[in-house]
């Protein structure tokens, strides 16, 4: 019962938009109060936030926020469009294809699904309209291509989930890289399969000289380097996914700094903006290890994986009924949150039934990517409509077919679970 209670608080505050960490704070707290009094509060308060915060796991995740922000100011993006636009744009669709592969690139070094879908919102969804597309394929389009950043390393929400799970940082990491290209394929097929439909939904593209299609590689080269820099340094096990991360941030900084986009003023607004988004998550992660708390007295988790046990189904049959409950959360909350909220006491019923944690991570994220598009919450797609001062309902009925491909890669990865896990396996080291 009183479990039920502090959960219920926990919803009204989140539904009440209460900061997730608040909301998770403050429903421990009062678990805590009404299950030992100010005695057991104040002994978990004196040990457990502190914990929790200074974990060396934790460490990449500012450094990653940081080269995110360089990145994002230094017009990467632009560039990385125009470059995809100039050799895929003569295919029907190219703009579209364009779109979702700069995007993943882009994705692969931004790590934050929010800033992707804004940066092509100002970027790709105005050329694509200009060039005669449909403005739901634009939108729609754009909206997830943005949640990609969740996916390919190196990810901020998987180095989050890699804390919350005390699983390897790295091995989760570099099992995001085979399913981020796996999305960006269906993605791309489902725009050359709605256009080959609906031709008027997107003209074909001009033709660019092989000189021109040369030349734009300069705009790609140094992403490529700051790519192989990070993931490939921590798959080949020559750093460690702080070091990366470090490597990773200095990077990106020379990037802007030899291209003269990165001034005083842009580094210390890129410092304040790393500041406030690690201590965001900090703070949610602290406040999670105090929940936790509440969960592990009152028995919640050991209860859960019994009944779990108890249902007479095929354990397939039952990770879709949790996958089903994700897509749910998705729609009402953000990643941080149903990370924060769920693994603790998913994850041992998943273990239960015989998965691989790794490739839960990768499956949750990949649930968490179609939430951010998924009606009414669906953050992904009020950031491109205001981005684009499009209707929101619009780009919603835009995102439709696409939900429709993360869903076909989600049972993909359900029954080959090999594809999430075969690259981690490889891992030198």
């Amino acid at each position: 019962m009183l479990a039920a209670l502090v959960i219920l608080l926990l919803l009204v505050l989140l539904l009440a938009r209460v900061p997730v960490g608040f909301a998770i704070g403050i429903a421990g707290v009062v678990g805590l109060l009404l299950h030992g009094g100010p005695q057991l509060l104040l002994g978990v308060l004196e040990t457990s936030p502190h914990t929790a915060v200074s974990a060396y796991s934790l460490t990449p995740i500012p450094l990653f926020i940081l080269m995110a922000q360089f990145v994002l100011r230094s017009g990467v993006a632009g560039e990385l469009f125009d470059a995809a636009r100039i050799w895929v744009g003569r295919v029907p669709a190219g703009l579209g294809v364009a779109t979702t592969v700069s995007g993943a690139v882009f994705a692969a070094i931004s790590g934050s699904s929010t800033a992707a879908a804004a940066t092509l919102a100002s970027t790709a969804v105005p050329e694509m309209t200009r060039r005669g597309y449909d403005p739901r394929l634009a939108g729609g389009l754009v909206a997830v291509v943005g949640t990609l950043a969740a996916m390919v390393p190196p990810s901020i929400i998987l180095v989050f989930y890699a804390v919350l799970a005390e699983e390897s940082v790295g091995q989760v990491l570099v099992a995001g890289f085979l399913p981020g290209v796996l999305v960006t394929v269906a993605l791309v097929v489902t725009t050359l399969l709605l256009v080959h439909r609906s031709p008027e939904l997107a003209p074909r593209g001009e033709r660019h000289p092989v000189a021109v299609k040369i030349r734009t590689l300069t705009a790609v080269a140094p992403v490529a380097v700051l790519f192989a820099l990070v993931t490939g340094s921590i798959y080949l096990s020559i750093a460690t996914p702080t070091e990366a991360a470090a490597l990773g941030a200095a990077g990106a900084l020379a990037i802007g700094l030899v291209r003269r986009r990165l001034g005083a003023a842009q580094i210390r607004a890129a410092l304040l903006d790393t500041l406030g988004s690690s201590v965001m998550i900090l703070l949610i992660i602290a406040a999670a290890h105090v929940f936790g708390y509440v969960l592990t007295l009152t028995r919640v988790t050991e209860t859960v994986v019994g009944a779990v046990a108890a249902i007479p189904a095929p354990a397939t049959v039952v990770f879709l009924g949790i996958a089903v409950v994700y897509l749910v959360l998705g729609a009402f909350l953000d990643q941080m949150a149903i990370l924060a909220l769920t693994v603790p006491i998913v994850l041992p019923v998943v273990e239960q039934l015989g998965y691989d944690p790794v490739w839960f991570g990768v499956m949750v994220v990949l649930l968490a990517e179609i939430g951010l598009v998924s009606p009414p919450l669906g953050l992904n797609v009020f950031i491109v409509a205001r981005a684009t001062r499009r209707p929101t309902d619009e780009v919603f009925r835009g995102v439709v077919p696409f939900v429709v491909a993360m869903l076909v890669v989600v049972l993909l990865f359900t029954f080959v679970p090999q594809l999430v896990l075969w690259l981690p396996g490889t891992m030198a080291g």
